[in-house]
């Protein structure tokens, strides 16, 4: 009878374990197929400091399998491998970079995917991961929020590039005033 109870509750423990492995593989697949794809930076701090807007539109990261590759204005700042955890509160995201400047490197981050939207967060190369969307002077941490090429959103903000302004029409208030 024991050994009946013992191998019944050895059933249990892994049929649980497998069913918990089975729903975090299914969100992994979830998350890494909503990163597929090229997305542009929206808004973004690095060490602390705002990212020019004059960047933003240059900016991108086109995600193929698990490979990222992101350039600023055509050049290469990184191509690497990703990995993700999103059963991690907050979500996370590590770099392992095969091309560019930390080439053999690896970035910890954090991470969120809401639609169209990519929010993360890395640290410097060897650094510990962040806990929060956070970048203060001097922390080496890098945060950014990302969306989809085919959002909307870039129909009317890429126009505004286009024409040189930070604005897109609509927000004109006819004054003239081009900020």
């Amino acid at each position: 009878m024991k050994t009946i109870s013992t191998t019944l509750l050895i059933v249990l423990a892994a049929s649980a374990i497998s069913l918990a492995w089975a729903e975090d593989n299914e969100a992994t697949r979830k998350d890494m197929a909503q990163l597929q794809g090229e997305w542009s930076m929206v808004s973004g701090t690095a060490d602390g400091f705002p990212i020019p807007d004059t960047m933003l539109p240059n900016s991108k990261r086109v995600c193929k399998g698990d490979e990222l590759t992101a350039t600023v204005g055509g050049q290469l700042v990184m191509k690497a491998r990703i990995t993700i955890d999103p059963s991690k509160k907050p979500k996370t995201i590590d770099y392992d970079v095969i091309d560019g400047p930390t080439k053999g490197k690896r970035h910890l981050g954090i991470y969120e995917l809401d639609g169209d939207t990519f929010k993360s967060c890395f640290g410097a190369p060897g650094a510990e991961r962040p806990t929060d969307f956070t970048s203060k002077p001097g922390d080496g941490r890098t945060s950014t929020v990302t969306r989809t090429k085919s959002s909307g959103f870039w129909a009317v903000t890429g126009a505004a590039a286009r024409m040189n302004r930070t604005k897109p029409d609509f927000m004109d208030c006819g004054n003239g005033d081009r900020e």
